[in-house]
């Protein structure tokens, strides 16, 4: 594996050999998809997309948030919806279609059935996905009307529109389209298109992410792969430590190019390398984009306890100290360790080791001396990682998260007006 570049540009992503990145894009066999504008935003912008796999047989496996609040798409979807063989997919942004009771329950199962009959497929093989402001009722005569006409724009290389049409206040698309060479010979295409800025903690965050692959999985080999990534990527990163209501994830193979990804093979470990790798960039693509973030940061912390080695490790990410020392390229480990302890109470004395771009700043509890000026220079780069090593070993974690600026309380301050 190396360290690519283009696409796959942080240092803490492994390209697995065999896999690369398409120059002329374009969807998998099988798949078509759209994005046009329908009215829900003011800007005018693209902001209903349809996505839709052609295969009769498609498999496929999802993932949701967490959160005690779910939009109505989240639970329409999850109750309507046949999640191991999902073949199309209708998503708006502009209005996140959440606590909005009854009505938006029924508007879900509305945009449901638009898109069934868009897409021509049935309506539980229909997922839909909404992203924006929250407590708004949704327009559906709009989305209705816009899924119509993306239906006769539906194209095998539609998922720049289809991108399009998904965000929200991200200011960078976050899509790739990858070549897969296996080791049995065959070649299988993967892509993703993905959306996020803000309202990100792990569990999930404000993210939607859509990923589709003309190989052959069983639902089963689909549900274990996704669910291995997800948990190596999109639930490891924070913006601003806000779980939001509408995460979704979803996967879909046609197996449109006859190469059937076997369990228990050196193909099904290729394949989930190729798609690890994937969701771990466009993950930290989220971060990096993080309403007005300038760097991004890793946390690892290890110890002997696994609840408290996560506890400091979000903790750490979480701290708006630690994010604004980030963003002022300031290496004041003392926000470091504030962070860990206040993680982490009633521990004292907690004996704690911290490197800054691996330099050694504190040694069990203790300030070391370091060469100040340069590693006031590493700090200042696009990527800053912290090492925390707690009292014993057995566990390991890490966080990626976002720095805290001017820009993230700007565009926050004034989200729906």
């Amino acid at each position: 594996m190396t360290v690519g570049t283009g696409f796959f540009r942080s240092r803490w992503v492994e390209v697995p050999d065999g896999v690369h990145e398409a120059p002329d894009g374009g969807l998998p066999q099988g798949f078509r998809a759209a994005g046009v504008a329908a009215g829900l935003k003011p800007s005018g912008n693209p902001d209903v997309g349809l996505l839709v796999c052609d295969a009769a047989d498609a498999t496929s496996a999802a993932r949701f948030t967490r959160s005690g609040v779910l939009a109505a798409p989240v639970v329409v979807t999850k109750q309507r919806a046949k999640l191991d063989g999902l073949r199309a997919v209708a998503v708006n942004s502009g209005n996140a279609n959440a606590a909005t009771g009854g009505r938006g329950l029924d508007d879900a199962a509305k945009m449901q059935g638009a898109a069934a009959i868009a897409a021509g497929v049935p309506h539980e093989r229909v997922a839909v996905a909404s992203t924006g402001v929250i407590g708004v009722a949704l327009d559906t005569q709009a989305i209705v009307s816009g899924l119509a006409k993306a239906a006769g724009q539906l194209r095998p290389d539609g998922e720049g529109d289809f991108t399009a049409a998904i965000t929200t206040t991200d200011a960078f698309e976050k899509r790739a389209t990858l070549d897969v060479a296996l080791p049995s010979g065959g070649r299988v295409r993967l892509t993703a298109q993905a959306k996020g800025a803000g309202m990100i903690q792990p569990s999930f965050a404000t993210m939607l992410c859509f990923i589709q692959t003309d190989a052959a999985l069983s639902a089963e080999t689909a549900d274990l792969l996704l669910g291995v990534t997800v948990k190596r990527s999109f639930d490891r990163i924070s913006v601003d430590g806000q779980l939001s209501t509408n995460d979704t994830v979803l996967l879909m193979a046609s197996g449109a190019s006859g190469v059937r990804i076997e369990p228990e093979t050196a193909d099904e470990l290729a394949f989930g390398q190729a798609l690890d790798a994937l969701l771990r960039q466009l993950a930290l693509e989220i971060v990096r984009d993080g309403e007005g973030s300038e760097r991004i940061g890793r946390v690892v912390v290890s110890g002997s306890d696994g609840v408290a080695v996560e506890r400091a490790a979000r903790g750490v990410a979480n701290s708006p100290l630690v994010k604004a020392a980030l963003n002022g390229g300031d290496p004041n480990w003392g926000r470091i360790a504030q962070a860990v302890g206040g993680a982490l109470t009633d521990t004292a004395p907690l004996e704690i080791d911290i490197a800054i771009e691996g330099v050694p700043v504190c040694a069990r509890g203790a300030a070391r001396p370091f060469d100040v000026p340069a590693l006031a220079e590493r700090v200042t780069r696009e990527e800053v990682e912290y090492v925390v090593g707690l009292p014993g070993d057995g566990y390991e974690t890490e966080v990626f998260f976002s720095d805290l600026s001017h820009g993230y309380v700007t565009i926050n301050a004034d989200y729906t007006t």
